[in-house]
């Protein structure tokens, strides 16, 4: 800024610099030439405002030099942060399978072996325990026994067809249920298939074999009332798995269970998976998921029963152990 005013203030010297030359003005002139060389010499000399800009500047590289430095400690605890991440997940992985794996086995083993059985929430869907429901029913052939419930033949006549409603979609499978006449004579019968409309709510379409023991099959429709057993069963629980069942697509069917059935799940990788039902009484895997492992059933009182793994075998019965507890 020195040199730059120095550079100004000579203009007007120009302007006169075409007057006649006088004996003042040489002394003035003389004045500010020493004035010049006065000012250069203090303006170079160490330690003044041009001398300090170099300091200044090593300074600012300095700095510069720092800045990169200095955000290195912060950058450094970012990798040092991410890093437990991985090792942790690492830990995590291997310490999970040992302790599934142990829990499986105890769970197949103690419930094969002994039948014994967890207890959860109850989960019974229109049909209920304890409670009389009133209706009406009427009779058909049973043919050969099988039904919309998908058991197959049997040679027990003593079954009924559920309305839709209370059917709900193959809840009612399975369930055994007391039917009493106006006349107080009762029987006891199997659902094992589906009475699709005109059938009623709380009506039962009972096989020829079971309406004769309640009234001539000439009544043709009567009143009644009935309401769910968990009777004394001689059979355990079997499994089968539906035709054409793989590793890769499979329907589970639980049969000879004394109690209706609420739930069936496959044990994954992650857990229990609940597989949706069918109207035709199968829980189906549409992708493979846990076909050929181990199957966990609940019935309507909240009772599960683990069953262990078992092969995919396509329409062939596979006998348990296990049988929900009587109620």
């Amino acid at each position: 800024m020195a040199s730059s005013s120095h550079r100004r203030r000579p203009q007007p010297d120009r302007h006169f610099a075409w007057r006649p030359v006088r004996g003042p003005l040489l002394a003035v002139t003389a004045v500010a030439v020493v004035a010049l060389v006065v000012t250069l010499a203090v303006a170079f000399r160490p330690g003044t405002a041009a001398g300090a800009a170099g300091p200044e500047r090593a300074v600012a590289g300095s700095a510069s030099r720092t800045a990169p430095g200095t955000p290195t400690p912060p950058a450094s605890p970012e990798p040092s942060t991410a890093a437990p991440k991985p090792s942790a997940s690492k830990r995590t992985t291997p310490s999970a399978p040992p302790s599934t794996t142990p829990s499986r086995r105890a769970e197949s083993s103690t419930t094969h072996a002994a039948s014994v059985a967890t207890t959860t929430t109850p989960a019974a869907g229109r049909i209920r325990p304890g409670t009389t429901y009133q209706g009406v029913a009427t009779s058909y052939d049973v043919g050969n026994g099988d039904g919309a419930c998908s058991y197959g033949p049997t040679s027990d006549v003593m079954t009924a067809a559920m309305n839709t409603a209370d059917y709900e979609t193959a809840k009612a499978c399975g369930a055994y249920v007391s039917v009493r006449a106006a006349s107080g004579t009762a029987i006891t019968v199997r659902i094992t298939n589906e009475c699709p409309a005109p059938c009623a709510v709380g009506q039962l379409d009972l096989s020829q074999q079971a309406f004769a023991k309640l009234a001539p099959l000439s009544a043709g429709r009567i009143q009644i009332t009935w309401s769910l057993l968990s009777p004394a069963v001689s059979d355990t629980v079997s499994i089968r798995y539906k035709t054409g069942s793989t590793q890769y697509w499979c329907g589970i069917q639980a049969i000879g269970h004394r109690n209706p059935l609420a739930r069936l799940e496959v044990r994954t990788g992650s857990g229990w998976l609940a597989l949706p039902r069918t109207e035709y009484n199968y829980f189906l895997s549409d992708q493979g998921t846990g076909c050929g492992h181990d199957i966990r059933l609940t019935d309507i009182y909240g009772e599960q029963l683990t069953v262990p793994a078992l092969p995919v075998r396509a329409n062939a019965t596979q006998q348990t152990t296990l049988q929900f507890t009587r109620h």
